[in-house]
C-alpha cells in the first residue's frame, strides 16, 4: 500500500467540492470520487442529480457506497503525513499561551503558521505543506493564524461563509445563497471586504484627522496657557515693581515726616537745655551771694559788717526771665503736607498704570459701524455709519423688531460673543451722551432703565458736567477732567466692561463679575438736540495706541 501511495498524486486525495482530503469517499456511476457528505448535500440542492465533475445527469438518484479501497489509501496518506509531521515536530516551536496551535498536531500542539479559510483549520509548518504544494489546496485562502475558525462556518449548512448578503448585512455560505438569499444582493466576501476596508480606511483617515485636530487644539491650549502664564508673570513683575515703588515712596515720606517732627523736637530740646544751663548758672551765682549775705548778717563785729556791706550791696548781673518761655513747636499741617506729597507721587504712579492698562486694552481694537436698522427715527447717521446725532424731525422709517422706538439710541452692526474687544468714541462738545454695550435681547420698544440687570452696561453725561455709571439709578462719578474721547473695553469671558478717558488714560469706571450669555453690541445715544446745545455728533474714532 505504501508503494502504491507513492505512485499517486496528492491531488487524487482531494474532493473537488470541499477541496479537502476525502472523508468517507464514495464513487458515482460515472467513476468520480467525492466526500459522501459533500455529494449528498450537492444532490439535495440540485435536482436532477448531476456529477459536479463531468456533468452527467442521473435521472434516478444513485445509491452511493463508501469506496473501501480509496478510504484505505486516504487513511494511509493521512498516516504518512502525520508521521512526517511528527518527525519534524521537534524542529518546530510548541504553541505558547496566547498563540494559535495547529489543529492537526496530536500530542504537543505546535505553533500554527497559517489558518485556511476553506478548511477552517490552522496548520503548523509541517501540516501546512500540502497547501503549498498540492495544486487543489493552493487555491485555498490562507491567512495569519486565528482562533475560533468554527465561527467562519455556516451553522445551518456546515459550509464556509464565502459570501456576504448586502440586503441582510450578514455573511452566508453557498447553500444559504441558493436557499434563502437567491433574490438578495449577494457578493463574494472579498468584494465586500475590499469595500469595507476602503470604508475603514476612510474612517481611519477621518479619525486620524480628528486626532490631529485635537492634538493641534491641545497645542493651542498649551500655547494659551503658556501665554497666560507669561502675561501673569509679567503682570506680577509689574505689580511688584509698582507696589515696591509705592511702598518705598510711602516709607520715604514717612521717614521725612518723622525726621521733620524729630528735628523740631530736637531744636526745642536744645533751646530748653541752653535756657536751663543759663538759669542754673545764675542760680549758682545767687546761691554763692546768698551764702555770703547770710554769713555777714550773722557777724557780731560792727566794724567788720560795715566795712564789707558795700561789696554785698551790688547784686550780680542776671536776666529778667519773666518773659522767657519754651513753646512746643507746631505740627499742624505736617502730616497733611506729607500725605499731599505722597498723593502726588501716587497720582503719577497711577497715571503710569492707567497708561499701561489702556495700551494693553487698545490691542483689542475692533472696527465698529452703526446699524441703521436699529436707529431711533430721530437719529441722523453719517454715510460712513461712523457718526450719529439727534435730529429735530422724526423720520418715517419702517418699523422692525430691531429698531429703538422709545430710547433715542442705536446699536453697532458688529456683535461679540467671546473674547475681548475695544473701541473709542469722540464726545467732544457734547452736553449729553450715553455709551457702552448692550445684549442682543434687550427691550427696544419701551423706556426702561439703562442697567446691567436689563442688559445695558453704560456710562453717561448729563447737564454738561455730571458723569454717571448707569446701574438702575445713576451712580455719580468724580472725574478730574472732562473726557473728549471715551474708550470702551469688554472681556466677554471675565464678565468685564471698562471705560477710559482715551486722551488722558484716566480710568472712568467699570462693571465687574457679570456672566454674559448673549451676543453683545456696542451701544450709542447722542442725547437730545437740546435746542442746538447738544448738536455735535457722537463719532466712532480709529484707535491710535498710546505711546
Amino acid at each position: 500500500m505504501s508503494a502504491a501511495s507513492c505512485l499517486l498524486s496528492e491531488d487524487q486525495f482531494l474532493c473537488c467540492i470541499c477541496l479537502d482530503v476525502f472523508t468517507d469517499p464514495v464513487t458515482t456511476p460515472c467513476g468520480h470520487n467525492f466526500c459522501k457528505n459533500c455529494i449528498t448535500e450537492n444532490w439535495n440542492v440540485n435536482v436532477p442529480c448531476q456529477c459536479p465533475m463531468c456533468k452527467e445527469i442521473f435521472n434516478i438518484r444513485p445509491d452511493l457506497k463508501v469506496n473501501t479501497l480509496l478510504t484505505e489509501m486516504v487513511s494511509q496518506f493521512r498516516q504518512e503525513a502525520q508521521q512526517k509531521a511528527s518527525s519534524s515536530s521537534s524542529e518546530q516551536q510548541a504553541a505558547k499561551p496566547g498563540e494559535v496551535p495547529c489543529d492537526v498536531c496530536t500530542g504537543t500542539k505546535l505553533k500554527a503558521l497559517k489558518s485556511c479559510l476553506v478548511c477552517l483549520t490552522s496548520y503548523c509548518e509541517t501540516h501546512l505543506e500540502p497547501h503549498l504544494t498540492v495544486s487543489g489546496l493552493k487555491r485555498h485562502q490562507l491567512m495569519d493564524p486565528v482562533e475560533n475558525l468554527e465561527d467562519r462556518m455556516c451553522m445551518k449548512h456546515d459550509k464556509p461563509l464565502e459570501l456576504f448578503c448586502k440586503t441582510d448585512q450578514t455573511c452566508v455560505c453557498m447553500l444559504c445563497f441558493v436557499v434563502d438569499h437567491k433574490t438578495h444582493d449577494v457578493v463574494p466576501l472579498k468584494e465586500e471586504y475590499e469595500g469595507k476596508k476602503a470604508e475603514l480606511g476612510k474612517t481611519e483617515a477621518e479619525i486620524q484627522q480628528m486626532i490631529q485636530k485635537r492634538r493641534l487644539k491641545i497645542q493651542e491650549i498649551k500655547r494659551s496657557v503658556n501665554f497666560s502664564k507669561g502675561n501673569a508673570e509679567k503682570e506680577i513683575a509689574e505689580g511688584v515693581q509698582v507696589f515696591t515703588t509705592l511702598m518705598k515712596s510711602v516709607e520715604r515720606r514717612l521717614n521725612e515726616l518723622i525726621e521733620t517732627i524729630e528735628e523740631k523736637q530736637r531744636t526745642t530740646e536744645k533751646q530748653a537745655e541752653d535756657f536751663i544751663k543759663e538759669l542754673e548758672q545764675e542760680i549758682s551765682e545767687l546761691k554763692k551771694r546768698s551764702s555770703e549775705v547770710e554769713k555777714l548778717s550773722r557777724s557780731e563785729d560792727h566794724l567788720h559788717l560795715l566795712q564789707n556791706f558795700p561789696s554785698l550791696k551790688a547784686a550780680p548781673p542776671t536776666k529778667d526771665w519773666t518773659e522767657f518761655s519754651i513753646r512746643p513747636p507746631s505740627y499742624e499741617g505736617t502730616v497733611v503736607r506729607a500725605v499731599t506729597q505722597l498723593e502726588e507721587t501716587l497720582s503719577k504712579e497711577m497715571k503710569k498704570l492707567f497708561e499701561a492698562e489702556l495700551k494693553r486694552v487698545q490691542q483689542y481694537a475692533v472696527d465698529v459701524t452703526l446699524d441703521p436698522d436699529t436707529a431711533h427715527p430721530h437719529l441722523i447717521l453719517s454715510d460712513d455709519e461712523k457718526q450719529v446725532k439727534h435730529g429735530d424731525v422724526k423720520k418715517d422709517l419702517p418699523e422692525n423688531p430691531e429698531r429703538f422706538s422709545n430710547c433715542v439710541s442705536v446699536l453697532g452692526k458688529q456683535s461679540f460673543s467671546s473674547g475681548r474687544f475695544y473701541f473709542e468714541v469722540q464726545v467732544k462738545w457734547k452736553t449729553k451722551w450715553t455709551l457702552g454695550v448692550a445684549r442682543e435681547l434687550i427691550n427696544r420698544k419701551e423706556n426702561i432703565p439703562l442697567s446691567p440687570q436689563d442688559g445695558y452696561w453704560t456710562v453717561c453725561l448729563r447737564n454738561r458736567k455730571e458723569y454717571s455709571a448707569c446701574n438702575n439709578s445713576l451712580v455719580r462719578l468724580s472725574l478730574k477732567s472732562r473726557p473728549k474721547k471715551v474708550g470702551v473695553f469688554v472681556d466677554y469671558e471675565e464678565g468685564l466692561v471698562s471705560f477710559y478717558d482715551a486722551d488722558t488714560a484716566q480710568f472712568i469706571c467699570g462693571f465687574f463679575g457679570w456672566s454674559f450669555t448673549e451676543k453683545l453690541y456696542p451701544y450709542f445715544s447722542p442725547g437730545p438736540n437740546d435746542g442746538g446745545k447738544n448738536s455735535a455728533p457722537v463719532i466712532i474714532c480709529p484707535v491710535n495706541q498710546t505711546e
